[in-house]
């Protein structure tokens, strides 16, 4: 059994230091967006880097649909002593992701050298496409992480593209994992912090975001450590508004149950609460 996969707490600007901050700090997923639009966002990340965290900056696609150009990814990850950055993607569209992520690799080299480590989103319209994309991430020189997108609709065909566990199963026993890339799950999927458990047992895995426990918490709803993993329709994180003081404990339970299912050690640095 792995030694487990860092989680990655996603929490709304306000209450960063209630849920987000740790103890000790490993790794943050940051929205490049939120750096450079919230002084307090920032502080709070930079902040975390100086405890020794590792900051990874998010290109903004999954919260605006877009992701920022080249220019504005490097101002985000150098406002908060960032060591990674990861590169614009496209849905399910495997050659569009492979482009936009080089044409982005090259502007943000020409822009800061060698400063940061490059992630890549492996996205694919089918299995063909995601094997041909993954190669062509490992061998091209470019990239130094690959981070693999949340299974999130069941998927009767089990494919690699639609089904995380599948895929990095396949990894695995076929020996694709390449030990000079470091490898990250976005998101927690359909099957929650469930599919962790399966997920540790890969040693290569580094790390998880996720903003469902805190979400769910908001919501009154508890995640129950041996499941069922049952989701109801939530709101997007930056639409939770205030949370009631009175869920915080649920909230902070529902952390520390993704935290057991991942195995990671971690836990909400109590003296800054």
């Amino acid at each position: 059994m792995a030694e487990g996969i860092d989680l990655s707490v996603i929490a709304p600007p306000a209450h960063l230091e209630d849920f987000v901050a740790q103890e000790p700090a490993r790794v943050h997923h940051v929205a490049a967006q939120q750096v450079l639009s919230d002084e307090v966002y920032r502080a709070f990340f930079a902040r975390e880097a100086e405890r020794g965290a590792e900051i990874v900056v998010d290109n903004g696609l999954f919260d605006l649909g877009h992701a920022l150009p080249a220019a504005s990814l490097v101002e985000a990850a150098l406002a908060v002593s960032a060591r990674e950055i990861i590169l614009p993607d496209v849905m399910r569209d495997g050659a569009a992701t492979l482009k936009a992520s080089e044409q982005a690799a090259r502007e943000i080299r020409e822009l800061s050298g060698d400063a940061f480590r490059l992630c890549a989103v492996l996205h694919a319209a089918d299995d063909e496409e995601w094997l041909r994309t993954y190669d062509a991430f490992v061998t091209g020189g470019w990239v130094g992480a690959i981070a693999l997108p949340a299974s999130r609709r069941p998927d009767p065909g089990r494919q690699l593209c639609r089904t995380r566990w599948l895929a990095t199963a396949h990894l695995e026993d076929r020996g694709l994992v390449d030990d000079l890339i470091v490898y990250r799950l976005l998101g927690l999927g359909r099957t929650g912090h469930l599919e962790l458990v399966e997920q540790r047992e890969h040693e290569w895995i580094s790390s998880v975001d996720g903003a469902a426990p805190v979400i769910l918490g908001a919501m009154g709803i508890a995640l129950l450590p041996e499941g069922p993993y049952e989701k109801p329709s939530t709101p997007r994180i930056e639409r939770l508004g205030p949370i009631p003081e009175d869920r915080f404990d649920l909230i902070r339970q529902n952390i520390a149950v993704v935290r057991a299912a991942a195995g990671s050690a971690v836990t909400i640095a109590e003296e800054r609460r």
